[in-house]
Parts: structure tokens; sequence; C-alpha cells
């Protein structure tokens, strides 16, 4: 008998705990081989929390006491969920599954006081995309990431008349004012990197930009404020090498690099994009940061912007969507 929904076989959705490591890492180890393979199997125990109340759950789906899906909920605020990871087993698809694993985090999330809940979407993607509407998510935005060079000496690269036109101030009045009025704030949603949370975005406060551990740029133009710019965290990642043993005949350790990233860039001219880039560059340089990595809009104007100012940028946007979770 083909299965074509949920009611037509024995699903029930619980807590995921370590115990269940195997059998997700088997249903997760063959998804996007393409891509370099599914995360979850490399940090599962890591990324798991050890208690329900740790403002984070993660649900299992099971079929006939078989894993059948996966997905986190994360509480960011006091009312923004983030959802993340939702992963379906293949011979499960298409049969109701990921809708099931969303409804038990909305009600998990609206338990915690959440009013909407976000999730994150690659632009390539597709099934997801789908996947999600049928949820209930709505679109919100569209970002990608650009990459400065750590470098200590970074210079605008200005003409000498231009660079003594644009300063840039470690002032958070003035960014988050620069933030409020510019036109990347009402692309992005007024979302930007969360700092409590991986690969994860939730609403830029006020309170972020005074946070002592923050780094802020606030750009002057000549004619008035003309950028902003915030770091969010710093963070290790593991670099792809050679696994092979070592001279004394011992397995390698896993090398890593340090990633400084910015929650949020906005400027309002290229010119003004090279001195905010500048000083990104310093301050990853002064973290003795490997690479960085600072959210965008994804339009036509920042996107071109980006290595028009002789910054890198990455490949591909990533999508966010959200749910109003007020209602039943």
């Amino acid at each position: 008998m083909v299965l074509d929904s949920v009611s037509d076989f024995g699903l029930e959705i619980r807590r995921a705990t370590h115990d269940d490591y195997a059998a997700v890492a088997d249903f997760t180890g063959d998804i996007w081989p393409d891509r370099g393979g599914d995360y979850i199997p490399r940090v599962y125990h890591e990324w798991l929390e050890d208690e329900p109340r740790q403002g984070k759950k993660t649900f299992l789906a099971e079929v006939d006491g078989e894993p059948a899906g996966i997905v986190q909920g994360v509480m960011l605020t006091d009312d923004e969920a983030w959802f993340q990871s939702l992963r379906v087993a293949a011979d499960y698809r298409r049969r109701g599954v990921s809708r099931r694993l969303n409804e038990a985090t909305f009600e998990w999330a609206r338990e915690q006081g959440a009013t909407v809940g976000r999730v994150m979407i690659f632009s390539w993607n597709a099934a997801s995309f789908g996947a999600a509407r049928t949820s209930g998510f709505e679109p919100l935005t569209e970002f990608r990431f650009a990459h400065p060079d750590p470098d200590p000496n970074a210079a605008a690269g200005l003409d000498d008349e231009v660079d003594d036109a644009y300063r840039v101030s470690s002032d958070p009045t003035a960014a988050w004012r620069y933030w409020t009025h510019s036109d990347a704030r009402e692309h992005l949603d007024g979302l930007a990197m969360a700092p409590e949370e991986s690969w994860a975005v939730r609403e830029l406060t006020r309170a972020d930009l005074a946070a002592d551990e923050t780094a802020v740029f606030a750009v002057e133009g000549p004619d008035g404020l003309a950028g902003m710019a915030y770091r969010s965290r710093t963070y290790e990642r593991e670099v792809d090498g050679d696994s092979s043993d070592d001279e004394t005949g011992t397995e390698s350790e896993t090398e890593t690099e340090t990633w400084a990233e910015y929650g949020a860039g906005a400027w309002e001219s290229v010119d003004a994009a090279r001195a905010l880039f500048a000083a990104i560059a310093r301050d990853a340089a002064d973290l003795e940061a490997d690479e960085t990595r600072v959210l965008i809009p994804e339009t036509p104007r920042h996107v071109t912007d980006v290595p028009y100012a002789g910054a890198d940028i990455s490949e591909e946007p990533d999508f966010v969507l959200g749910i109003d979770l007020t209602g039943e």
C-alpha cells in the first residue's frame, strides 16, 4: 500500500534525545552530498539540548517506532522563536511529516510566549520553500554575506578629498539612527544575525548595539550619517583538510579558523561601503580572525556594491520566512 499522508500511518512526535543519534545520523547522512553533506551528524550531541527548559527543544517524528524526521525550536528573545534543521527521512517525504513537526514546534513556541517564528532556507532548497509555505510561513526577506579580508592596515582607498569626508566612529547611537532610517532595515524587515544562535536572525535592537561585547561602526559622510554595522560574535569553524596521519604516525588534529561575524551592514553609497568594509577589516584583524562575514540585504544595489567596493561576496542568497504565532 502506498502511504499518502500521516493519516495513513502511526506518527508520533516526541523530544529527541542523545540516544537517538545513530538513527538520526542514518537518515540525515545522505542529505546534500553534493554540498558537503548535512551538519547534523557532526554536531548532534553539542546541538541537542540537555534539558527541555533551556529555551530550546528538539522534536523527533517516529513512524511505528522508526525515526522519520527532526526539527529544533529555539527562543531567541522573549517572543521570537527560531525553527531550524527540519529534516525528513527519504521514505517519509511528501507525506505530511514536516507539517506535523512544524505544528509541534509552533505549539511549543506559543507555550514559551513566542508571537512570531522564523526559518532560514538556502536559495537552492526549493523543496523546503514549498514545505514551509504549506505550513503557513510567509516570505520576509533575503540576504547574503559580504566577506572583507581581515587587514590591520585596511583603508577605504578613496581619493584624498573624498577620504577626508568619510569617518567611522564607534557611536552606537549614530549607528542605530542610521539603521532605523535605512533601506537596508526596510528590506531586511528589521532582522540581523542573532548572537545567541548560529545561522539565526532576529530583530536588531538598540541594546544590541550598546552591548559591551559588541563592536559598532557608524559611517559619517559629507552629508551626515552614511552607514553602519556591528559585530555580532566570533566563532571557530573546522577547516576541511587532509585527514591522513601526520609524520609521527598519529592522526592530525582537526584544524580550525576564526570567523568574525557582523550582524548587519548598511550604507548609502559605494564610498560609504568602502569606508565601512575597511573598518570591519581592521577590526577583524585586531581579533586575529581568519575570515569575516557581514550580513547584507539581497538588493541589486547592495549586492553589486560589495565587489565594487573591493570585498568578496557569497555565491548565493538565503531566504527568511516567518509565521504569526498569535493565532491558533
